[in-house]
């Protein structure tokens, strides 16, 4: 999927759209992205001024929103005015690898289990085949009400 797509699977907008690109899904299974970590993101020169780290937080996001993809797709909707997916849990969270601008991030979820509302996922971030952090996520589609 291009970014057009990935655009069309999840509200985040710049600076918080944190996948560029799909480069598998098996809908009901698996999903890869990538995240490419430049030094122009708007938080680097906070996070640190003299060792640039991409925030592990972020990290996190990223790997969730990967989730939302995979979801929709495994769905075979798109997300509505009327719903949000969020983003509702992180157990065993690991970090391994620091992340550093010019970096690739390589983002793998896998659903583990699907409840109602709620998926279950096994979500690693590597970098050049090294982990840079793992975490089972869990998020929840909710309906809006105004």
């Amino acid at each position: 999927m291009s970014i057009h797509e990935v655009l069309e699977y999840l509200p985040h907008r710049y600076p918080f759209l944190l996948i560029d690109r799909v480069l598998e899904c098996v809908e009901g299974e698996r999903l890869v992205a990538i995240k490419n970590v430049s030094y122009n993101e708007n938080f680097f020169p906070g996070h640190f001024p003299r060792r640039p780290m991409f925030p592990g937080v972020l990290i996190l996001e990223a790997l969730a929103q990967a989730t939302g993809i995979l979801s929709f797709r495994t769905l075979g909707e798109k997300p509505s005015d009327n719903s949000l997916y969020l983003f509702v849990g992180i157990d065993n969270a690991r970090f391994k690898r620091q992340v550093s601008p010019g970096d690739q991030l390589r983002l793998e979820v896998e659903i583990t289990r699907v409840k109602s509302r709620l998926w279950c996922y096994n979500a690693r971030a590597t970098v050049d085949g090294m982990v840079a952090c793992s975490a089972e996520l869990k998020a929840s589609l909710q309906e809006i009400n105004d």
